[in-house]
């Protein structure tokens, strides 16, 4: 494997803990960082003991650094990847991948023609039940999986005005009413990462906003939104059907649980609740709660949640779940606690890997258009009242491509 050095770009909330599991990866070598605002990178990298700053993202680009990793505000990820991508780095993105499909084709364009490294960090992929629904569907226990559900169900008022406060500044409302269905990789990512495929269509109907706190009103939103929950009904490829909510008013604990997932098959189905989580098949049922429930972590008075509103510290440092592999990742990572239940440090390892060793990364740029696009539509759908709309596909990842075609070719 090849060490490389990274820069992270945009040093608020979210990009602390991933510093510290960067930084402690065996294949990156120096961490660097740069923000708009200076006094938040050089903070980060006082805290942190990282190599350094930089001034702006295109200092950062000019430099010796190979690679970046992106957490600035959720609308600015796609051209900054593309902007990285031409600029000979590799690139770890944040969620969303983008929020337009022309943005989704001009990252997989500027993947294929420089042949580096680009990941989306979805933590759903590695959720505990994503991962054990991917299980059990590489086992055939499902039989075939006609239904699935995916809920990312995260209340405004358990932590995203905070977070919002803190990113947006004086202007923090217009921010803040960001559309539920332009943030779905969360539940898509879940379901799809668990039983593969792709959706072709989309109906999505959403709720209009009435809280009147200045968040989701069309006459501030720098988005013309006031859609605070959205719910999606798609098409899968070959048949069958996925229910996406996306919730931003919602009675629910997101502070204990802010994703969740169903899916059904004809002779297995599998369903998450806060802190239930059942196996059903013909038989009987099995409950698998202590399978895919996190371990707690001890690290909530690390420094580096310094930054970190208090309701949003579970999500950002848990331990891991019996259903992760933890002798997979580094023995470095393994001493550090984990974010999004379990998650963070096997995103960390996965990109670290990809970029050392040339492979594709599980959420590599083919599979984050799956996650990322069929929501995008969806709000469009929306805004015509639910009308049914059809889902562009940008086709399966080149080496599944290949593999696709010569497992053909020997039949």
């Amino acid at each position: 494997m090849t060490p490389f050095s990274l820069g992270i770009v945009g040093a608020g909330q979210f990009a602390g803990q991933f510093a510290k599991l960067f930084q402690a990866h065996p294949c990156v070598t120096d961490v660097y960082v740069t923000d708009v605002l200076p006094e938040r990178a050089e903070a980060l990298a006082g805290r942190q003991h990282l190599a350094g700053t930089f001034a702006s993202f295109e200092e950062m680009l000019a430099s010796g650094v190979d690679a970046v990793a992106i957490f600035t505000q959720r609308w600015t990820h796609g051209p900054l990847v593309v902007q990285a991508l031409r600029a000979g780095k590799h690139v770890y993105s944040a969620v969303p991948m983008a929020i337009s499909e022309e943005e989704i084709a001009d990252i997989i364009a500027a993947v294929r023609e420089t042949g580096l490294t680009y990941m989306m960090g979805e933590t759903s992929y590695y959720n505990p039940a994503t991962i054990y629904a991917r299980r059990m569907k590489d086992a055939g226990a499902f039989g075939r999986v006609f239904y699935a559900e995916g809920d990312y169900v995260h209340d405004m008022d358990l932590g995203f005005y905070a977070a919002y406060q803190y990113s947006g500044g004086a202007d923090w409302q217009k921010t803040a009413s960001y559309p539920p269905m332009l943030y779905p990789t969360h539940s898509l990512g879940g379901v799809l990462g668990g039983i593969g495929g792709h959706l072709t269509s989309v109906s999505c109907i959403g709720v209009r906003d009435d809280r009147g706190d200045g968040v989701f009103d069309r006459q501030i939103s720098m988005f013309d939104n006031d859609f605070s929950n959205a719910s999606a009904l798609f098409e899968m490829a070959g048949g069958g059907s996925v229910r996406i909510n996306e919730f931003r008013r919602v009675g629910y604990p997101s502070h204990l649980r802010e994703s969740r997932f169903r899916y059904f098959g004809t002779e297995g189905s599998f369903e998450q609740l806060v802190e239930t989580a059942v196996w059903q098949d013909k038989k009987g049922f099995t409950d698998v709660s202590e399978q895919i429930r996190t371990l707690p972590s001890l690290a909530l008075d690390d420094p580096s949640l310094a930054d970190v509103d208090p309701a949003l510290r579970d999500a950002f440092v848990s331990g891991l779940a019996p259903v992760h592999d933890p002798s997979r990742l580094p023995v470095q990572l393994r001493a550090l606690p984990s974010g999004h239940e379990g998650s963070h440090s096997f995103l960390v390892d996965d990109f670290a890997t990809a970029v050392a060793t040339g492979e594709l990364p599980p959420v590599n740029a083919w599979e984050a258009a799956r996650y990322t696009l069929p929501g995008i539509v969806a709000h469009r759908s929306a805004l015509r009242g639910g009308e049914r709309l059809q889902i562009p596909d940008f086709g399966d990842a080149p080496a599944v491509a290949r593999a696709a075609g010569e497992l053909a070719a020997e039949r």
